[in-house]
């Protein structure tokens, strides 16, 4: 789209709807629209706002029959931005990035400093949450603000300061440990369906997947298993749930030491058919103005040894 036509068009927009203060839209459904265009999913969107995927939704809806155009055009893929949606999303970002900024500055200072940690949902409800006393004794006196989530933050409206993410690591990421990953379940549900013979047959049973199956598929390639036909069973939200679900008993989950070590050490859940498949592994994103942060400095050397650490000790308990 032409930089004329762009100018052009966000002036009519602008002209339509957005030049008099007194009508302005309910910042509900403006809130909802910025959330489904960064994320590119209303149900993402919904989880980043705190509502359902519905709820957002319908404000999105209700925005589009206030302005009198289509703003985003939901698919299989996601949600995509149309042309009118892509102008407003630019003013919208930027108004909610002055508008954080504005907030930041009218809370007190804090002698004790903060660290706002961002992690994915199973490290951080199963290995970061349990491990919080030693995360703040080693920041002594900074208060620690910890939230399960599997996005990035927009460092430029200071939503974090650290994000501990899974995957192909962004520009920047300080890569943390490859866990090795295996298939886990309790102990009722190997006594009432025992233990799978062979890999070929527990692709064959209903197994517990995260929001697709691709990372059980991917875990089945890794360990040399052709897949016959597509895999079955029920799809959770995150590596959480699944895990949660493989504690009461209803299947396998793919799990590793650092998310299920001290459910295993307990002997609420058992380990299956003991393998050695390593797919993506765990980064630390820092945000830049923050890197060189005494704070920020503390926390990478305390997450870099314990989560190594803790990753050794799978390694010497296999021996």
């Amino acid at each position: 789209m032409a930089l004329q036509d762009k100018r052009s068009a966000a002036g009519k927009l602008g002209r339509r709807n957005f030049s008099n203060p007194a009508r302005l839209p309910p910042l509900v459904m403006v809130r909802a629209f910025e959330a489904a265009a960064r994320t590119g999913s209303m149900r993402k969107a919904g989880d980043d706002v705190g509502v359902s995927h519905t709820v957002i939704s319908r404000h999105v809806r209700n925005l589009e029959a206030w302005a009198g155009r289509k703003l985003i055009v939901t698919g299989p893929r996601g949600a995509k931005l149309t042309r009118e949606g892509e102008i407003f999303f630019t003013s919208v970002s930027k108004a909610f990035q002055m508008i954080a900024s504005a907030a930041l500055e009218l809370r007190p200072s804090s002698r004790r400093g903060m660290l706002r940690i961002w992690s994915m949902p199973g490290l951080a409800t199963r290995w970061l949450a349990p491990r919080l006393s030693m995360i703040e004794k080693t920041l002594t006196g900074a208060e620690i603000v910890l939230r399960a989530i599997d996005r990035l933050p927009d460092f430029a409206r200071s939503e974090a300061d650290v994000m501990i993410g899974f995957g192909d690591p962004p520009f920047g990421a300080i890569p943390l440990v490859a866990p090795r990953m295996f298939p886990v379940a309790s102990r009722r549900w190997i006594a009432e369906n025992g233990i799978p013979a062979s890999l070929a047959v527990l692709a064959g049973l209903p197994l517990i997947h995260e929001e697709s199956r691709q990372q059980w598929t991917a875990w089945f390639e890794a360990a040399g298993i052709a897949l016959a036909k597509p895999l079955s069973g029920p799809l959770l939200w995150d590596a959480s749930l699944g895990l949660d679900a493989a504690l009461a008993d209803q299947g396998v989950a793919l799990a590793s030491r650092l998310t299920a070590g001290d459910e295993i050490d307990r002997g609420n859940l058992v380990e299956l058919l003991m393998t050695n498949v390593r797919l993506q592994g765990y980064y630390l994103l820092i945000r830049p103005d923050l890197v060189c942060n005494p704070l920020t400095l503390r926390f990478r050397a305390w997450i870099e040894e314990h989560i190594r650490c803790d990753e050794q000790s799978d390694r010497e308990s296999r021996l």
